[in-house]
């Protein structure tokens, strides 16, 4: 490497390192001028605070615990071919091809924009992948085919995909792209002219012997008949362990292996174990790469990248981890009445959100109303709402509460039965209490307000059942009141009098 590009890496490096990853602002891996898909694009998000996924230390043996990891591109060549999986940059005036394909279904119908004289993967004798791809920086689109074959003025291939670098859009479900798992292949290639920049920004593609017959998001295919839950699926991300000591590398695989433990790499294809996929460069020093090799199966965790997952059908993710709570997670809120919702933001420095009422920000009068601060005022009609607080610097997060609202419920009220009574000395009177417009309809019995009566005005049961005294109290009429326990405000009465005979 010339002295004045190493001395570059070496501060830019540095200058990264330094940076503290709670404070680090996505930025895109471009081609061009075109981003290599938004930088909030999955492929393009840090993992190295995501937890630890449970089939971890399973997968890592299953893949090779002892493998060391390998840097399947360089500077040479092998078999006759470039070592590693070359590309096209081809501005929008590139003619394009049409292509057929074996797994026509499941491909792009195209035209596509890659040069009939392209390199493929390997060269052009090659009978392995021969992977074809071209990027039009014109347009930001990226084409790719497997298994290519150029014809006289079109191509031919087993598979085809074409991505638009500016869209977060995955492949159909199921679909496989010119890679097994239904990812695109340039998006996780190691390229010398990141080295240059000091800088990998990007989850890279790796390879291993056997697969699940399963794919995780971000990835669209498998490509597997085995099922056991020890073979990892594809699109499994890992990541270098954080306390692997990399001080000893070269700059430029210090480069490659800060990214390993920042963005990790993607489980894109079978293969062999550990393999990394990059682009041949002659500027790579392939004795150095192979230092690569000490990293072993041991040295990396798999991460569970499900919490970054915005749509399972999209490739946009949570930026940094960066999640918003709402409190309450749910409320009911009578009609015309006021509920303050908070809302908490992760992982971001910037604390602020705009609220929403059903998409509608700020709400209106079908829904109701919510304010910067998170005051919801309910509608004065009976509905069910979703209440919802963005992140203003992170809008992909988000987070929300169910609202109910409800009209106010009707006054709770209390009848005795008989409403009056005579009732000898020493004898017994049994009354009844209905309470409406209350879930617990159980009162408390009082006589001239004492509850439970005493002697000398008579005694009431837990039932209802009054009791005379011996004699005839003065006033000889005494009140019975039954009180509703859940509104101890609402009660009824009863006259009883007490004759003595």
């Amino acid at each position: 490497m010339p002295h004045h590009v190493l001395c570059r890496v070496l501060h830019r490096l540095a200058a990264l390192l330094a940076f503290p990853a709670a404070f680090a602002f996505a930025q895109a891996p471009t081609v061009g001028t075109c981003p290599v898909f938004p930088a909030d694009n999955i492929w393009n998000t840090r993992v190295d605070q995501l937890p630890v996924h449970p089939s971890s230390s399973t997968w890592i043996n299953t893949i090779g615990a002892t493998t060391g990891a390998h840097a399947d591109f360089g500077a040479g060549t092998w078999n006759g071919g470039p070592i590693g999986i070359p590309f096209v940059t081809v501005p929008a005036t590139q003619t394009k091809y049409p292509a057929t394909f074996l797994y026509q279904s499941e491909s792009d119908t195209g035209p596509y924009a890659i040069p009939l004289n392209a390199p493929i993967e390997g060269g052009s004798a090659s009978t392995g992948d021969r992977h074809a791809i071209a990027v039009e920086t014109g347009n930001c689109i990226l084409y790719e085919i497997y298994r290519a074959f150029p014809q006289t003025a079109s191509w031919k291939g087993d598979s085809g995909a074409i991505f638009n670098l500016l869209s977060h859009a995955l492949r159909p479900a199921t679909w496989t792209s010119a890679d097994a798992a239904g990812l695109p292949i340039f998006a996780g290639l190691v390229r010398y002219d990141e080295i240059a920049a000091g800088e990998i920004r990007h989850a890279i593609r790796f390879t291993v012997p056997q697969t699940q017959r399963a794919y995780v998001w971000p990835a669209r295919h498998y490509a597997s008949s085995l099922t056991g839950a020890h073979y990892p699926p594809m699109g499994a991300r890992f990541r270098l362990r954080a306390d692997f000591n990399i001080s000893g590398y070269s700059a430029v695989n210090q480069i490659i292996l800060t990214a390993m433990k920042r963005y990790g790499i993607m489980l894109a294809d079978n293969g062999s174990a550990w393999f990394i996929s990059g682009a041949p460069d002659s500027r790579w020093n392939d004795t150095d790469l192979r230092n690569l090799g000490n990293v072993k199966g041991t040295d990396w965790q798999a991460v569970d990248v499900s919490p970054l997952m915005i749509d399972p059908n999209s490739g946009q993710a949570l930026q940094n981890g960066v999640t918003v709570t709402v409190s309450p997670a749910s409320a009911q809120v009578l009609a015309n009445a006021t509920q303050q919702f908070t809302a908490t933001v992760t992982n971001s420095v910037d604390q602020s959100v705009t609220w929403d009422v059903n998409g509608v920000v700020g709400g209106n009068s079908s829904v109701g109303w919510i304010n910067a601060t998170g005051l919801y005022t309910a509608p004065a009609t009976p509905v069910n709402v979703t209440v919802r607080a963005t992140s203003v610097p992170t809008p992909a997060a988000k987070g929300t509460a169910a609202v109910a609202v409800t009209n106010p419920p009707l006054p709770v009220s209390v009848s005795v039965s008989p409403a009056s009574a005579s009732v000898r000395i020493n004898k017994t009177k049994t009354f009844v209490a209905t309470v409406q417009n209350a879930a617990n309809t159980s009162v408390t019995w009082k006589v001239n307000g004492i509850t439970g009566g005493n002697s000398t005005v008579g005694t009431i049961s837990a039932g209802g059942v009054y009791r005379a005294p011996a004699a005839v109290p003065s006033p000889a009429t005494q009140t019975i009141t039954a009180v509703s326990v859940q509104d101890p405000t609402k009660s009824g009465n009863a006259a009883v009098t007490v004759t003595r005979r």
